[in-house]
């Protein structure tokens, strides 16, 4: 079962949500919040696999700051921005921050449900249009000349928040084989995760 957590400041939005997680197969949503700074006491006791967070909180924590201090507390925690902001400031400024994926709110509950089981399968779920800026962004920054074009070719699908069984469909190669691959990319970047990664191809 993965346990999910919403911080939202939106009460109707916050329960319509956990209503609809709550009833996913698969899926548990028993924690929201309305603030980083109320989420952050208890998260260490619940433990999350999952964090959909919201980026304006009102007058509280900002979500960007929030995901970088959730990161600190729960290394491995999988934090999913949700928001109505697409703008690129708010998508690299989240994705630097720690966040695995960035939704809108506009995607269906379907798209959201689909994006948590993306992240909970080694990707790095994103709208359409974010994915898209990203892609740009990787386009436009030279990296590093020791990866090799199999391995770019895997990062780029990596960036665009697709899962390892997705890229490795794609390529025609082996879920291990891309496990295999990414492995190396981590070691070439010095990253040790999809997150660290994309904060390379984005910029520190």
């Amino acid at each position: 079962m993965t346990e999910i957590v919403i911080i939202e400041d939106d009460a109707s939005f916050r329960e319509g949500l956990a209503q609809l997680l709550q009833s996913a197969p698969g899926l548990s949503c028993r924690e929201t919040f309305s603030s980083c700074e109320e989420a952050l006491v208890k998260l260490g006791q619940i433990l999350p696999d999952v964090v959909l967070l919201d980026l304006e909180l009102g007058e509280n924590m900002p979500g960007v700051e929030g995901a970088a201090r959730i990161k600190q507390l729960l290394p491995d925690v999988d934090i999913l921005i949700l928001t109505v902001h697409d703008e690129d400031q708010y998508v690299f400024a989240a994705l630097r921050a720690g966040a695995a994926g960035y939704l809108l709110k506009s995607d269906s509950p379907d798209e959201i449900v689909a994006s948590i089981r993306e992240a909970q399968n080694g990707g790095a779920p994103m709208s359409m249009q974010i994915a898209r800026m990203v892609v740009h962004s990787f386009k436009e920054r030279p990296l590093l000349p020791s990866l090799t074009e199999r391995q770019r070719e895997i990062l780029k699908r990596l960036c665009e928040g697709k899962s390892y069984q997705a890229i490795a469909q794609e390529l025609f190669i082996t879920k291990y084989t891309v496990k295999f691959h990414i492995k190396h990319i981590y070691e070439a970047m010095h990253v040790h995760s999809k997150t660290e990664a994309l904060r390379m191809v984005l910029g520190k």
